[in-house]
């Protein structure tokens, strides 16, 4: 036996032995190229803390960083029918279907989830851009209609974060018609009488920008957002021009006077919760309550008053008081 081969070297080997290191360790900004821990980019949630850039970012990841741990519960979207067209380009619907949801583990591009957001009952809804590009089909349509009926059943504000890259084309005329659908959708939340926020993140553009995704009650963009309906590249095709830089940006459009503001990912809860708990905080009846507001009020009570006399006509009281003064007139005279 030679100890040197079978037991000295084996051990020299393990000693050195190179381990192999995971993929997934380290994250390239998209932007500067700056390399980013796995850790830290899950904190920063999938921000470059040396740039400011915004990756893009999943339903999942995104929900946890919003809701009170504990509170999520998924909201049921009805299925639609699968593959009514019966498309096929280069693959079948289908399975294009099939491989988006063994990459990402989401059924459709849409998710709806409900919570607690600082203790106040939120529905949240949001596109899987990996999902076909986050493209609207009957299933996003289904999305948005059951998170609005369900923020209406709560009485909770629903907030939508679309990235899509418009509608999608295997289900051609159909893909379009959730654009009315989902306008429905916001309809719905005005008549209860809820808040509809939209916070739009990149891309948003095509048929979801021309939808729900333009009708909230406070627009919200994330920064370096593209928010357009056709993208620059055909607009500059199309005009034979140079566009302004970061046209149809976020902040770009927030000059234009297209946004109410735009909020970086890491200040999202904050800022969300403070416009939610504004928009939900019931408002006091009578609005003015010092005592000048007291005296109009109470000179607001007896115009009332004056005018519903004034419309009923003259009173028995008012009759008579005039028959009394034609009498004594008519004596004066004698």
């Amino acid at each position: 036996m030679n100890w040197l081969t079978d037991y000295v070297r084996p051990k020299i080997k393990q000693v050195f032995r190179t381990r192999e290191m995971p993929e997934n360790l380290w994250q390239k900004c998209d932007s500067c190229g700056q390399m980013i821990f796995h850790r830290d980019f899950e904190a920063q949630l999938h921000v470059c803390d040396n740039c400011g850039h915004h990756m893009k970012i999943g339903p999942d990841a995104r929900f946890r960083a919003l809701l009170d741990e504990g509170t999520m519960a998924a909201v049921e979207v009805p299925e639609p029918i699968a593959d009514p067209l019966k498309f096929r380009d280069t693959k079948r619907y289908t399975d294009r279907l099939k491989d988006a949801r063994s990459k990402t583990g989401f059924k459709d591009a849409a998710t709806v989830v409900e919570g607690q957001m600082a203790g106040v009952p939120v529905v949240l809804a949001a596109h899987a851009f990996d999902f076909m590009g986050g493209s609207m089909g009957m299933a996003v349509g289904n999305a948005l209609l059951a998170a609005a009926e369900r923020a209406v059943a709560l009485g909770a504000p629903l907030i939508a974060f679309p990235a899509a890259g418009g509608a999608r084309m295997q289900e051609g005329i159909l893909s379009l018609m959730q654009m009315p659908r989902t306008t429905v959708a916001v309809e719905m939340l005005r008549e209860a009488g809820l808040p509809f926020i939209v916070v739009l993140t990149d891309p948003t553009t095509g048929g979801v920008t021309a939808s729900y995704a333009m009708l909230g009650d406070i627009q919200i963009a994330e920064p370096g957002a593209l928010i357009c309906f056709a993208g620059p590249r055909v607009i500059e095709q199309t005009i034979r021009e140079k566009l302004p830089e970061g046209f149809q940006r976020a902040e770009y459009l927030l000059d234009h006077g297209m946004l109410d503001m735009v909020v970086d990912r890491r200040q999202m809860r904050e800022t969300l919760t403070l416009v939610v708990e504004m928009l939900m905080r019931p408002v006091p009846l009578p609005l003015l309550d010092d005592a000048e507001g007291a005296g109009k009020s109470a000179a607001g009570r007896k115009r009332k008053v004056a005018a519903e006399k004034d419309a009923a006509g003259p009173s028995v009281e008012s009759e008579a008081a005039a028959d009394a003064g034609g009498e004594a007139e008519a004596r004066s005279k004698g």
